[in-house]
């Protein structure tokens, strides 16, 4: 189909979509789902209006520069104007490409981000808690939500494993981005010869799911009750309210502790679960895609190291982009996160736009 002719189309359904909406008779489900997709129409079918009013401010400067009683000096004028609206056409259309960009299904939601220690002892727990901190002042500086659903430390400082749900509008769709292993390498302030050491985190970024999601059947499910316990053995309570879920056609095992209820326990565990679920099913419906994916922006495969922090040189880079920022405190802060992801967004939507073409 035309560029041109989908544009006709979307406008098309736009229209079709305003005039059901006046339609007095119509369902509250169906009022509710239209709704929606004329909202999200909108951003395009205003970028395609304003495309068509340049080409149509064109189409009449050029006819007007046609004409044989044109005086020169306007001529130049108009000459004027038609290179500013023409140089200004492609930066449009290239606008409307990235709108019809088919849309993630997940972008809207909410996102869960479990961060976990990987190689490097102590070294890669502290590693940890510095990407939590990363992502928490991040999420601060977008009006996110920042919830803490487990998290098991070192007892040093460290983190072993934490898990959050952060809330808010574009969560999921900027921090998708951020699965995969994250490598650091500086001097662990233990090192008496100041050799620097390597060591990893893994970051994983599931959607939130629904409950009409994912339908969990109680018979798939192995739920097991223990006694909490927190570093080095201490009990944290007498009661038998840990709780250990396992999906049993998965194999998929989420624990949690954190809450003296059971309830509260098996509640936060099932929202992770439910999480970890709806991801395997995504993974599995982009299978026929994945050699296609492999090593590429977003791909979320964990066992992938995509960044590297290196601090006796002060920088951070992406590998899957080859982006390198000589801005390793800014980044860690949550400052410069936002100009590796915005790279990353960028990086994809131009692939997504060759395939597409």
């Amino acid at each position: 189909m035309s560029f041109q002719l989908r544009l006709e189309k979307v406008l098309g359904r736009y229209s079709d979509i305003a005039a059901k909406l006046s339609d007095s008779d119509i369902g509250t489900d169906d009022r509710i789902s239209l709704g929606r997709e004329y909202s999200e129409l909108m951003p395009l079918v205003e970028a395609i209006e304003k495309f068509k009013s340049v080409q149509d401010e064109i189409s009449g400067l050029e006819d007007l520069i046609a004409e044989d009683d044109t005086e020169p000096e306007m001529s130049r004028l108009v000459e004027v104007e038609l290179g500013d609206l023409k140089s200004a056409l492609p930066d449009l259309e290239q606008r409307i490409k990235l709108l019809l960009l088919p849309k993630d299904e997940a972008d809207d939601r909410n996102a869960i981000l479990e961060i976990r220690a990987g190689t490097g002892g102590d070294e890669a727990a502290l590693f940890a808690g510095d990407l939590t901190r990363m992502y928490q002042r991040y999420a601060e500086s977008n009006q996110w939500k920042f919830e803490s659903v487990s998290f098991s430390d070192t007892g040093l400082g460290g983190t072993k494993e934490a898990i959050f749900e952060i809330s808010g509008r574009g969560a999921f769709a900027k921090l998708k981005f951020e699965s995969g292993v994250h490598r650091v390498q500086r001097v662990p302030e233990t090192e008496a010869s100041g050799r620097i050491h390597t060591s990893a985190a893994t970051v994983a970024v599931l959607p939130q799911a629904e409950d009409v999601d994912v339908n969990i059947e109680d018979r798939d499910l192995r739920v097991d009750v223990y006694r909490a316990s927190g570093p080095g053995g201490q009990s944290v309570n007498t009661t038998d309210s840990a709780v250990r879920i396992t999906h049993l056609p998965t194999g998929i095992v989420v624990t949690q502790q954190d809450e003296k209820s059971q309830h509260k326990n098996k509640s936060k565990a099932l929202k992770v679960l439910r999480a970890r679920l709806y991801e395997h099913q995504r993974q599995q419906r982009d299978a026929e895609r994945a050699a296609d994916r492999k090593g590429q922006v977003g791909s979320g495969d964990r066992s992938e190291r995509i960044r590297t922090y290196n601090f006796p040189q002060g920088r951070v880079t992406d590998h899957r982009i080859n982006l390198t920022l000589h801005k390793l405190e800014k980044v860690l802060a949550g400052e410069a996160l936002d100009e590796v992801i915005n790279a990353l967004i960028t990086e994809d939507q131009a692939r997504r736009l060759a395939e597409s073409a």
